[in-house]
């Protein structure tokens, strides 16, 4: 990863999210067991975070990583590559962060992209969404040009991570793939 250098922030103040959907923004049935998407809970916690900063929200779908398709995260790198801000926070499934992750950053240079997500919805109440949208916003606006996944409080490189579907926690590449 990059090291960080002195980022002038007023250049550039405005954050874009993108949201597509991912354990983050489930709902539980509870008649049915089943967990299923209705609208974003991103409102809410950004709300709940007393958050000041400059965001531009858009929702791109609403899908479990699972079921993202190529065109998808195709949708995802021309949202990426035509808006205007330089710093980006995508909500992403935790299953196919990394595919989405390389593919941002095999394709799309100048900006500072970071995907992160939960690993238990957030309306679950003991969600790490929460803590995870805050780490991304954080990061986001001190990274240098990249695309990045941020979880748990740790940042990695697309090219460098990895979940470990043992632990359920994202942990850094090493050696070869």
């Amino acid at each position: 990863m990059p090291e960080n250098g002195s980022v002038d922030l007023s250049r550039d103040q405005c954050i874009r999210i993108l949201i597509t959907g991912g354990t983050f923004d489930k709902e539980y049935d509870e008649l049915t067991g089943r967990l299923f998407f209705k609208d974003s809970h991103l409102p809410e916690m950004i709300s709940l975070g007393r958050s000041k900063l400059d965001l531009e929200i858009r929702t791109l779908m609403m899908v479990d990583s699972l079921e993202m398709t190529a065109a998808d995260r195709d949708i995802i790198v021309e949202q990426c590559r035509a808006c205007p801000e330089s710093r980006i926070v995508i909500t992403h499934g935790t299953d196919t962060m990394e595919t989405t992750a390389k593919l941002l950053a095999k394709n799309l240079s100048g900006k500072t992209i970071v995907l992160t997500g939960a690993m238990v919805p957030y309306k679950f109440g003991s969600s790490d969404g929460l803590f995870n949208l805050g780490s991304a916003l954080a990061f986001v606006q001190t990274l240098l040009p990249g695309v990045y996944v941020v979880m748990n409080g740790r940042c990695f490189s697309a090219d460098r991570v990895h979940k470990n579907k043992q632990t359920g926690f994202f942990e850094e590449r090493t050696g070869a793939e």
